[in-house]
């Protein structure tokens, strides 16, 4: 089973969808990579932080509130 990435118009970045998450969640850095088509962000966790990973917007928010335990990237 793949990933499938989310292909951007050209000209287009993930920018303006990575900052509504980071409004919608105080401390969370988000951004879409370009290279690997995947959505990721940087969520604190107690004196550290997470890294998670994601199909699209919506898995990414969902990643951001269950951190702890979000699989990706293994």
């Amino acid at each position: 089973m793949g990933v499938v990435p989310v292909v951007l118009p050209d000209g287009m970045s993930g920018r303006p969808v990575a900052a509504q998450i980071e409004r919608e969640f105080s401390g969370v850095w988000a951004w879409y990579g370009e290279a690997t088509g995947s959505w990721w962000a940087m969520v604190r966790l107690g004196r550290g932080g997470r890294l998670v990973e994601a199909r699209n917007p919506e898995e990414l928010r969902n990643a951001i509130v269950r951190a702890r335990g979000w699989p990706w990237p293994r």
